[in-house]
């Protein structure tokens, strides 16, 4: 059998986002939610045909665009990458509204979006940015000590922000591009440490995000950071949940006001703006980015190619 995928590629301060348009899954009518254990259930060999090899790569993030639940909304979606789902993605989002225009289906205002973790809703501005009013963020845990192999004890704090995040101040190297293998081996032991040690998120999920914070480079950037992502891939942009779990952080130190702007450069140099709104003791954290379509195309699967679904190890 031979079909085609309508896809939409962009990128939010470098890191790839490829929406479809067409040609995915009938997932039914739930809420995003559910529609995500449909996907995960039933139509995984999707997942990896968009994202993988050899049509993609590591850092690619796919969005499937759906019919939202609620009329109101612009869209639901639902994030995956090289190994599995996201239940949200800031830089994403910033890309999927960024696709949206560029189709003609937004306009400089408020856009609602539903997404397995809840409604969010986007602002796109007469220049093309996008401020994301992500999911209610915090700190789950500070300062836990974690044994990390080769590198002894490794202190960090424990974050929501769409994703869960292990958030670590220093690193055994410079935040430095030269020094992406050192970073990823770091970064990933980390994680494996977490795993073997049962340190999870609440309700036992995945603590599936490792981010490095050390002093920034960019003019009027606040840190930098280096982002691990669940597929070993590092995030090229700032990370929008990675930024928002951050801002959790420093609320919750004194560190940040509702309002006061707190600008994060990624490991390639770009620059997420974040602040945040607090109501009833809860943050609500806004990141600020651009993202850039560079691509337009129809994927071909054809099942007589040996590597139609994604080369999967």
């Amino acid at each position: 059998m031979r079909r085609e995928v309508h896809v939409v590629d962009s990128h939010t301060g470098g890191e790839p986002t490829r929406v479809v348009l067409a040609g995915g899954p009938d997932l039914g009518r739930g809420s995003m939610a559910e529609r995500l254990e449909v996907f995960r259930r039933e139509h995984d060999r999707f997942r990896s045909a968009v994202v993988n090899e050899p049509r993609g790569s590591d850092a690619v993030v796919g969005a499937l665009l759906c019919e939202p639940v609620n009329p109101a909304s612009a869209a639901g979606v639902i994030y995956f990458n090289n190994v599995g789902y996201l239940g949200m993605c800031g830089h994403g989002t910033i890309g999927l509204v960024a696709t949206l225009a560029y189709l003609g289906r937004a306009v400089p205002g408020i856009v609602k979006i539903e997404t397995p973790v809840g409604d969010v809703s986007a602002e796109l501005h007469e220049s093309g940015e996008v401020t994301v009013a992500n999911v209610e963020s915090y700190r789950l845990a500070k300062d836990m000590d974690v044994q990390v192999e080769g590198f002894g004890a490794v202190r960090g704090d424990i974050a929501w922000g769409g994703n869960w995040f292990f958030l670590v101040n220093g690193a055994p190297c410079e935040l430095e591009f030269r020094n992406l293998e050192m970073l990823t081996d770091y970064t990933w032991r980390i994680r494996q440490a977490l795993q073997a040690n049962a340190i999870t998120g609440a309700g036992g999920q995945e603590i599936d995000h490792i981010e490095l914070f050390g002093p920034p480079r960019a003019a009027g950037a606040d840190s930098r950071n280096f982002v691990l992502c669940p597929g070993k891939a590092y995030d090229r942009s700032p990370c929008g949940t990675g930024t928002s779990a951050k801002l959790a952080c420093l609320h919750a130190d004194g560190k940040l006001k509702e309002g006061q702007v707190w600008r994060q450069e990624s490991i390639v140099g770009s620059v997420f703006e974040g602040s945040i709104a607090v109501s009833g003791g809860k943050v609500q954290p806004r990141i600020k980015g651009s993202a850039h379509v560079n691509a337009e195309a129809r994927l071909i699967f054809d099942d007589r190619d040996p590597f139609c679904w994604g080369i999967r190890g």
